[in-house]
């Protein structure tokens, strides 16, 4: 099956050996996202709240450069330093996503890459 990368200048570029996205057929693979504001190498500022909205706002911009949304996305991992934030994932979670929800997991780490505190990736089918 032919693979085809998936790039926007309107979610952070990769940061180290991999794409934003892969497609396969209907599905894409989108890598983890943190809350790097697009077109900088700066973290977004405002505390954990802020960091959880960049991260879907970062995804969102991805699932759209291949041809979807969010709500296309049908498994989502978060990856959390502090699983004490878990209670406001939900919350903001919310404000992106309508039900049917994506399958989801969150597991908490010891740390992430620019020492943010949430990271999430995600599957997504396109549909038609």
């Amino acid at each position: 099956m032919p693979r085809q990368i998936i790039t926007t200048d309107k979610a952070p570029s990769a940061i180290g050996t991999y794409s934003q996205a892969v497609r396969a057929g209907a599905t894409v693979y989108l890598s983890g996202q943190i809350a790097l504001v697009p077109g900088t190498t700066a973290m977004v500022t405002g505390g954990v709240g802020a960091e959880i909205r960049q991260v879907l706002e970062n995804l969102r911009a991805v699932c759209e450069a291949a041809g979807g949304t969010l709500a296309d996305i049908v498994k989502l991992n978060i990856y959390l330093v502090d699983l004490g934030h878990f209670a406001e994932v939900n919350t903001i979670m919310a404000e992106y996503f309508q039900e049917p929800y994506p399958a989801r997991a969150a597991v908490g780490v010891a740390s992430l890459p620019r020492d943010a505190a949430v990271e999430m990736d995600a599957v997504m089918v396109l549909r038609g």
